[in-house]
């Protein structure tokens, strides 16, 4: 800023330092001014003179110094003396909705090529001078492929953890392989189980009787060592394990080579049971080998299946639901414990993917009222994804059968843990009743239901089932990760159901030690086959 008086004091100027304006030029007549007159004028612009620097400062800090002439600086500085907002930013907001506006009513136009970036994408964009509908439709283009890149992904990751829940993992099948070839060539691994003194205890009902079907070799020993460790008296307890022929050899090699006395272990393969027979059981040959069966449980899931308007969540029901586990022998054989066991009158049946934390023998003086199951209701919790389930979880509700025959909103119970009455039950129509269901299911295209065996049990026991305090029987660990560890630690029995299966890679590293503590690590086999804790 600078003052300049003219030598012969006609004329005072004041400009800015860098000269582009003059900001107050003032001609004075020398002849009628006084020196009076002069000075106060001096005194007046001394006093203007800081407030002219301050809003030049501002002007040239905003970088309005292109400004040439006081019309330029007005407009600029007026809104702001006059206390008054500049609303250009909110005019700019709302043109850019409307513009927002127009792009989501508007097809995206077919071929349209997408940067791969949001750096590429303001690249392009200064290169190609978008204006902003330009920019929106294209940033719009690429959230929708982000999406649908997004969604696939997940349905991918679905499908494959599917395939993975239902392999046998490679040191499973190693373990079975080792311990059959032990069982030909070690007669110590062929030795009777129980021991020929000990086989009147198989039926002796005063002996806490367990039952385990499947065909996982170290599952069920971890089933067999959690219920002996737990237990206060394990000399009462007697386990009667059900598997199929092809594991067999190797189940009894591990229960004859590694015993669990005082408790006493029975392995039977399923072909050695007189009664089990095709002619007994029709229908699980349909489900074996109905064409149309095979086809959904071992073909192509995503055939036919319209992704768009499937969520994640129902799509991986429907590939639990698919599981090769639902049309096995193993799975139904629950359905047959009276006549498989006649001599026997009340035993717990357990689910291979279980472990059991606390003594479980005040089961049996659990007073059923004459039902035949006792079972933890799966209705009372607030946990929509595992203790809040209905019969509308598990039926269609839309077919008319189903419809005319059972309430959606009866409460659902568990399979897995069991106490089962079988006196009681030797006199109702339960497993007759469980065949007409499954023949309607098939019938109807299993329309009626879609999830294992479950379904067919809840109408089954329909009116046999009496509830049990559900700290007995705490479940969802193979698919909840959002389980409650002291809850947990706290409960008789905890059930992986669900894929993510603690043998499995896929399983839940917080919920794998619960049932890691079970498997022992220094036995030969798991060494040599590589079973190692995960």
């Amino acid at each position: 800023m600078q003052l300049h008086v003219s030598p012969s004091m006609r004329s005072l100027t004041i400009s800015s330092n860098n000269g582009f304006i003059d900001l107050m030029k003032i001609k004075v007549a020398a002849r009628h001014i006084s020196y009076r007159t002069l000075f106060h004028t001096i005194l007046i612009l001394a006093f203007l003179l800081p407030f002219v620097f301050i809003l030049t400062a501002i002007v040239t800090l905003e970088g309005v110094n292109k400004c040439s002439s006081f019309d330029c600086l007005g407009r600029r500085l007026g809104p702001r003396l006059l206390g008054r907002v500049d609303d250009s930013g909110q005019r700019l907001v709302k043109d850019f909705y409307k513009i927002l506006n127009q792009v989501n009513a508007e097809k995206i136009p077919d071929g349209i090529k997408l940067p791969d970036s949001f750096n590429q994408l303001v690249s392009e964009m200064k290169n190609n001078q978008y204006d902003a509908k330009t920019f929106a439709l294209m940033l719009r283009a690429m959230m929708e492929k982000l999406e649908r890149e997004i969604r696939e992904s997940k349905f991918s990751e679905l499908m494959n953890k599917h395939f993975a829940a239902s392999s046998i993992p490679k040191g499973l099948y190693c373990l079975s392989l080792r311990l059959t070839d032990e069982y030909s060539s070690n007669a110590h691994a062929r030795r009777q189980l129980p021991s020929p003194e000990l086989l009147p205890v198989l039926s002796n009902n005063s002996y806490h009787h367990f039952i385990l079907s499947t065909d996982n070799i170290l599952a069920a020993s971890v089933v067999v060592n959690s219920a002996v460790q737990s237990s206060l008296r394990p000399e009462k307890i007697v386990f009667h394990i059900i598997t199929d022929k092809k594991t067999y050899a190797g189940m009894h090699a591990w229960f004859a080579l590694n015993p669990v006395s005082p408790a006493i272990v029975e392995v039977k393969g399923v072909h050695q049971f007189d009664w089990l027979t095709r002619e007994n059981v029709p229908v699980l040959e349909a489900v074996e080998n109905h064409h149309g069966i095979r086809n959904y449980y071992h073909g192509n899931h995503l055939a036919g299946a319209n992704l768009s308007n499937t969520t994640p969540r129902t799509f991986a029901s429907k590939l639990q639901a698919r599981s090769p586990k639902y049309i096995s022998l193993l799975n139904h054989l629950r359905i047959y414990l009276p006549e498989l066991f006649p001599n026997l009158d009340k035993v717990v049946f357990l689910d291979d993917d279980v472990v059991i934390q606390r003594d479980l023998s005040p089961l049996w003086e659990i007073d059923l009222w004459g039902k035949v199951n006792g079972a933890v209701e799966t209705c009372k919790g607030e946990d929509e994804w595992v203790m809040s389930k209905h019969f509308r979880n598990y039926f269609n509700f839309s077919h008319p059968l189903i419809a005319k025959h059972l309430d959606p909103d009866e409460c659902a119970w568990a399979y897995g843990m069991n106490i089962f009455d079988l006196r009681t039950w030797r006199k109702t129509n339960i497993r007759e009743t469980y065949h007409y269901w499954l023949k309607e299911n098939l019938k109807s295209n299993l329309t009626m239901w879609k999830l294992g065996t479950l379904p067919p049990a809840l109408i089954a026991f329909k009116g046999h089932i009496h509830p049990i305090d559900p700290s007995w029987h705490m479940l969802g660990l193979g698919y909840q990760t959002k389980t409650n560890i002291e809850k947990a630690k706290r409960a008789a029995v905890i059930h992986y159901n669900g894929q993510s299966k603690p043998w499995l890679q896929i399983g839940f590293e917080h919920l794998r030690p619960f049932w890691t503590k079970y498997v022992n690590y220094s036995n030969d086999f798991v060494r040599n086959c590589h079973i190692l804790e995960l």
